[in-house]
């Protein structure tokens, strides 16, 4: 019993699966915890791009109403950004790209999953059969 310890000291292994004497909270990996200066710069233009998009609505800077939603969309996405790298300390070297990784694949899923919603909703309502008012009172 005690030669297997060894064996598994001398191999780096400690006796409970963890690497032997590596600290878990190293930041070798570039994923840093953030500094109260990262923290507050993340805040800073966090609240930047919400009062934005708030301005734009509430004094109608724009006359096109599509128009302010794309601008507001594209100030979302520079705020997940923003947020993604600020406050998850997420970057492409971070668990050695793992998590972009999976952000990548689940940014995926969530663009197929709402382009088919909307493209099946759309066909739905093209597709779907008029009614007049006179037809909804014979309803049962």
């Amino acid at each position: 019993m005690s030669s297997h310890m060894d064996n598994l000291a001398d191999h780096g292994h400690g006796g409970h699966g963890h690497g032997g004497g590596h600290d878990h909270h190293d930041d070798d990996d570039g994923a840093g915890h953030g500094t109260l200066k990262s923290y507050f710069t993340g805040f800073v233009l966090a609240a930047i791009l919400t009062a934005i998009p708030f301005w734009l609505v509430m004094d109608r800077v724009f006359a096109n109403s599509r128009t302010t939603a794309l601008v507001i969309l594209a100030f979302a996405v520079v705020q997940i950004v923003v947020h993604i790298v600020y406050f998850l300390h997420m970057d492409a070297k971070s668990e050695s790209g793992w998590n972009m990784l999976a952000l990548i694949f689940t940014l995926v899923l969530v663009v197929i999953t709402l382009s088919g919603s909307i493209w099946i909703m759309y066909h739905l309502n093209s597709n779907m059969m008029p009614m007049s008012t006179h037809d909804m009172r014979n309803m049962p």
